[in-house]
């Protein structure tokens, strides 16, 4: 199985900063991409950004400018460096990967269990 491992989130103030890690182990023969989502209380979970194994790059709009996502092969972790942070950019961020599975022998998702960011003074 592939596991997903999150860490990096908390409080912050207003205009603060974090920084999001994200380790992909387990039975790994590939990852395409990797990225970030978030869910807010009564919202649908959105994507915050993504990275490709070729370090081709999507941001959500609301994002773009403040966030910035990038990633080790070497060591299957994904990066999103959070600045200039605002109240509405609190959520639950989860982590994503399509990964080559060597047990399923395919392509799979697989999720965090989400990291908590809240921005509040």
């Amino acid at each position: 199985q592939v596991q997903l491992v999150e860490s990096g989130g908390g409080l912050v103030q207003p205009g603060g900063s974090l920084r999001l890690s994200c380790a992909a182990s387990g039975s790994i023969a590939s990852i395409s991409y990797m990225g970030w989502y978030r869910q807010a209380p009564e919202k649908q979970r959105e994507l915050v950004g993504l990275i490709s194994s070729g370090d081709i790059i999507n941001y959500a709009d609301s994002v773009k400018g403040r966030f910035t996502i990038s990633r080790d092969n070497a060591k299957n972790t994904v990066y999103l460096q959070m600045d200039s942070l605002k109240p509405e950019d609190t959520a639950v961020y989860y982590c994503h990967a399509r990964v080559y599975s060597t047990t399923m022998r395919s392509w799979q998702s697989y999720w965090g269990e989400g990291t908590q960011v809240t921005v509040s003074s």
